[in-house]
């Protein structure tokens, strides 16, 4: 599956387009690491506590959006964008969401 946050694949045309894909997580905020981030905020640094977190959760929103993109057919997916959005306090949403196509060589 090409995943892509262009429009176009070099060599590529698009000839279906199926629709949108999207996959979503909602995660919340551990008191354990909570504690590591405001250690590390007193002295400074990376939270790598909370980058680790954030790139598996990338990771399983792109997971669910090729799922879904599959079902519908799609060989590739287009125009991938990630937007997060606060659901409460200490928890967020990533959503992961393109436009599912089906591509052959040019």
């Amino acid at each position: 599956m090409i995943i892509t946050t262009t429009d176009h694949i070099a060599g590529k045309k698009v000839v279906r387009t199926l629709g949108m894909a999207r996959g979503n997580t909602i995660r919340a905020r551990h008191v354990g690491k909570d504690i590591m981030a405001i250690f590390r905020n007193l002295v400074g640094g990376e939270v790598s506590e909370y980058t680790k977190m954030m790139a598996e959760t990338r990771e399983q929103a792109l997971d669910r959006m090729l799922e879904e993109a599959r079902e519908l057919g799609a060989n590739a997916v287009v125009c991938v964008r990630f937007m997060t959005t606060e659901v409460m306090k200490g928890a967020a949403e990533l959503l992961a969401y393109g436009t599912a196509v089906i591509v052959e060589d040019e």
